[in-house]
């Protein structure tokens, strides 16, 4: 590994990957070794203090029991929350977000404080969320439509410190009847989305790449993969 490689950390992946969303930090090391860039995923596992010397962080879904094990490993060793601090871009899958968030309340009533890197809460919902999702995204620097697969019953609501990823037009997203989907604070990204989301969100890969690399996402070498747009066009038809 040398200076510039630029180091994807996937953090715990041994109880936070339960819907393959580590396929998310390939998708990152590829699009970035297509530019020209060395990179390399670095598993954070429960054996793992977690670094705060990252490019960027990647975090997937679980069931209750794995949440708080990812819980209080993430309050024992800070170093995400740190790394988020100093601006470092972080992705966070389904149960992730409510692991970020301020607390999340399991399926069996118990209430859990998170590791407050978002500004939410999340109850279980009557009904599970299961199906296709297709959004129109609130953040600056990303025009095309977010879709991917939903599966949770979690309903999250924002706090006044965090904002919305994207707004609804297929689904259920958030799950607490305001329209919204996943989560926006600082350089911390959350959502319900997978697929894995950034194989099927390429753009939302892209800012997240620019934000390791310190540059606007439209300096981005371009990348000539037609499959990726064949999957977005099925997914989207779908």
């Amino acid at each position: 590994m040398s200076e510039s490689t630029i180091r994807i950390g996937l953090v715990l992946p041994d109880v936070m990957g339960t819907y393959g969303d580590g396929g998310n930090a390939l998708v990152l090391r590829q699009r970035l070794q297509m530019r020209g860039y060395d990179a390399e995923i670095i598993d954070i596992t429960l054996a793992d203090p977690v670094p705060d010397s990252f490019d960027i962080y990647t975090l997937g879904g679980a069931e209750d029991s794995a949440q708080r094990l990812a819980t209080r490993h993430l309050q024992k060793y800070p170093g995400l929350q740190q790394a988020a601090a100093k601006g470092t871009p972080v992705l966070a899958i389904c149960a992730a977000i409510q692991v970020l968030g301020n607390w999340y309340e399991t399926s069996a009533g118990e209430k859990v404080d998170g590791v407050s890197l978002f500004d939410v809460t999340t109850s279980p919902q009557k009904l599970r969320a299961i199906g296709e999702v297709t959004t129109t995204p609130l953040v600056t620097g990303l025009k095309a439509p977010l879709t991917g697969f939903e599966n949770h019953r979690g309903g999250t609501t924002l706090g006044s410190d965090a904002a919305p990823l994207a707004r609804v037009t297929r689904g259920v997203g958030n799950g607490v009847g305001d329209g919204t989907e996943g989560v926006v604070q600082g350089s911390v990204f959350g959502t319900y989305l997978h697929g894995p989301a950034l194989a099927r969100n390429p753009e939302l890969a892209d800012l997240l790449i620019a934000m390791a690399l310190g540059i606007p996402a439209a300096d981005l070498a371009p990348l000539d993969l037609p499959e990726v747009e064949q999957l977005r066009k099925e997914r989207l038809r779908a």
